[in-house]
């Protein structure tokens, strides 16, 4: 849907000349910052600081849909809003990107231990020997994201591993989920969502089975159907 004459508007009336910008550096931890004021469907993005070469970003921009000023973050090919810059009011946007916009940036790009709870840090996942169940590369997808630097993402779920190939936009994701106190996998073909339940596992062990047994067939019919 396309944004709405009444939506620019509003939009160029709360910061439409933003002195906030100004103070941005033009670099934060190796992503670079970029001022943008463009559409995109229901949504008028306003600035980034994205490396490609690292497929990570951070973009802030005002939802038409919700009319809300939101947040949102990419690694790898999983993307999804941090909630906590979620406002009506560009004033308080603001205040949030000044309160959380640095630490946030900094996790995207390096682990932070700090981010996981407890209750996942008891399965110690970061100290797994995942070098036998989870090769460098298989049929093609590299492990773009490892157990020694899960990256915790929504609703109690944490990226354990990661395999992508983007240059087809297809993935597979072994997820915990520290709600279900579960681990579970996902799959983008073409960079749409597919979920299956081959690898649900309550221990490390279960999952170790899995992997051996399943993850090169799971990955080749990931590419198999991409192309």
């Amino acid at each position: 849907m396309p944004l709405k004459e009444k939506t620019i508007a509003k939009v160029n009336e709360d910061v439409g000349t933003w002195p906030y910008l100004a103070e941005l550096p033009q670099d934060k931890y190796g992503l670079s910052f970029k001022k943008l004021y463009e559409e995109e469907g229901d949504k008028y993005y306003l600035f980034s600081y994205t490396n490609e070469e690292k497929h990570l970003g951070f973009w802030a921009y005002y939802h038409q849909e919700t009319e809300e000023y939101k947040v949102k973050i990419r690694m790898g090919l999983t993307e999804f809003c941090l909630m906590q810059y979620i406002t009506a009011k560009a004033a308080t946007f603001e205040s949030f990107l000044r309160q959380y916009m640095d630490a946030d940036i900094h996790d995207l790009v390096e682990y932070n231990p700090d981010t996981m709870s407890y209750i996942t840090k008891s399965l110690n996942i970061t100290e797994w020997d995942y070098s036998e169940h989870l090769p460098p590369e298989v049929e093609g997808f590299k492990l773009f994201i490892t157990p020694h630097e899960p990256k915790r993402v929504l609703n109690g779920s944490y990226i354990v591993a990661d395999y992508s190939d983007f240059s087809i936009e297809s993935n597979f994701i072994i997820y915990y989920n520290e709600f279900r106190c579960e681990f579970f996998g996902e799959a983008r073909v073409k960079n749409i969502p597919e979920m299956r339940y081959d690898f649900d596992s309550k221990t490390i062990e279960e999952l170790e089975q899995k992997l051996d047994n399943q993850l090169a067939e799971r990955l080749r019919g990931i590419r198999e159907r991409a192309q």
